[in-house]
């Protein structure tokens, strides 16, 4: 399979500033350029369908009826896979997959990878259309894991207005998965995260049928008196230390920098808790980061060793960063909303898009595979690369346009849910896509008016220039 490494944040609904649930995630693509596409597939009923995945060879059928759901997939589906990986269904259950997980040759010894097994290509395809909440998503992929057997360790993000689940296959056969207590967060960055697994508290833990049995059937735990879950199935070992490990740790920073801790650390917790109510803008700041005001920051100041020490959070190889929020201070048909960044979240915004909607603005949608600046996912990305390149120049700016973005995001948002609530049924679909559309055209005009202005100051700042004396 093709290795990813992404970015995970997950957030309860007493840990947030509004009550919102929260799940967010960066795609880490293995290439600069992998486009995607944002799509609502319709819901449907009576189908008799197998889908069948074009990377390892996977086959089942399609259940007969599914929900309406929000999809992210890549547009070049023959060379990468369909990858739907992000969703919010009509029952307002969101899912994120996969952070890719990897489990140590120990465990994978006695429970090998099934190479034909349900892998993250089609994990979302099977999964979020048919979930009424984010512990029966559990459930659900558990029984399918059963089934299949799975050929790469996956990390799966699940919510829904009341709860928030992570669940990590480990093996081709186990897994487990925690709720994040609801005053809580929880950061994963490509390595098993879980720890603690209580067996006596079902009501807040999940796990493969067989799992205690399967660890000390083998002799896996080293523990004396826990069941650690990372320790047994999780690696631990020099690439964690500067690829995975650092990003945790500075996730963790920023929401308790009162917290003095090692960036290289095998030791730092699942559970947390902030030293404030966690926003979107929170989500959205770690998953942006690139260790800023630290020494290890690649576009700071430190040397050229700590600049290049750390694997950071937000890279040219992060195709699509998303918060999924389920809202709890507004009606549900109207609560559920999808922060999309298809451009390198250190430059460009997250676009919120209700997922009660009929459809995904065309410019979002039909994703082109070669360049074409109408599409959202190119037009952000060119912003990502201009201000990149002239990075001392235009950096005070770019944080200016995302500054003012944001405050029309929320003011939009705002006018939105006001009027929301007066309305019910197909009328108030019709509203929730129409001002879907207004937030995407004033996205794009503040988007290709900074694009812009970057073009006329990237042409003053040519090192091909010559200035004469004006008497000559």
């Amino acid at each position: 399979m093709n290795e990813s490494a992404c970015t995970t944040i997950l957030v309860g609904k007493k840990a947030s500033i509004d009550g919102s649930t929260m799940i967010a995630r960066n795609d880490d693509t293995f290439l600069p350029l992998t486009p995607q596409r944002f799509v609502m597939q319709p819901a449907v009923s009576g189908r008799k369908e197998t889908l069948e995945s074009n990377m390892n060879g996977f086959k089942a059928p399609l259940p007969e009826s599914g929900y309406k759901t929000t999809f992210t997939p890549n547009v070049e589906v023959d060379k990468w896979g369909v990858f739907n990986e992000t969703s919010i269904n009509e029952k307002n259950v969101a899912m994120s997959s996969t952070e890719s997980v990897y489990g140590n040759e120990r465990a994978l010894a006695y429970d090998p990878w099934v190479k034909d097994g349900l892998a993250e290509d089609s994990l979302q395809t099977m999964v979020a259309p048919y979930i009424d909440s984010a512990r029966g998503g559990v459930k659900y992929l558990g029984d399918l894991i059963k089934e299949y057997g799975s050929p790469e360790g996956n990390g799966i993000l699940l919510s829904d207005a009341d709860e928030v689940w992570y669940m990590e296959i480990v093996t081709g056969h186990h897994w487990a998965a925690t709720r994040i207590p609801d005053d809580a967060y929880a950061i994963a960055a490509n390595q098993v995260a879980q720890d603690h697994i209580d067996f006596n508290d079902p009501d807040n833990y999940l796990w493969s049928d067989g799992l205690q049995e399967f660890v000390a059937k083998h002799h896996l735990n080293p523990s004396k008196d826990s069941f650690n879950f990372r320790r047994i199935f999780g690696t631990d070992n020099e690439k964690d230390r500067h690829y995975n490990t650092p990003r945790v740790w500075y996730g963790q920073r920023c929401f308790n920098p009162e917290i003095q801790q090692d960036p290289q650390s095998s030791n730092l917790p699942f559970i947390c808790h902030a030293n404030r109510l966690l926003s979107v803008e929170d989500l959205e700041n770690v998953l942006s980061s690139h260790y800023n005001e630290t020494q290890y920051d690649p576009l700071g100041h430190g040397c050229e060793a700590d600049k290049k020490k750390f694997r950071p959070i937000s890279l040219n190889r992060t195709q699509n960063s998303h918060v999924l929020q389920i809202r709890n201070d507004v009606p549900k048909e109207q609560s559920a909303l999808m922060w999309i960044c298809f451009g390198v979240p250190t430059f460009t915004p997250y676009v919120p898009f209700y997922s009660n909607a009929n459809d995904t603005d065309s410019s979002w949608s039909e994703t082109s595979r070669d360049y074409n600046i109408k599409n959202a996912y190119w037009m952000y990305r060119t912003l990502s690369m201009l201000t990149e390149a002239h990075y001392s120049n235009f950096l005070q700016e770019n944080r200016d346009y995302l500054t003012d973005a944001k405050e029309q995001q929320h003011r939009l948002i705002a006018e939105t849910d006001k009027h929301a609530a007066e309305l019910s049924g197909q009328k108030l679909v019709d509203y929730l896509t129409e001002r879907n559309h207004e937030m995407v055209a004033d996205m794009r005009d503040r988007t290709m008016n900074e694009i812009g202005n970057f073009v006329k100051q990237g042409l003053q700042l040519s090192k091909l220039t010559f200035n004469m004396d004006a008497n000559l």
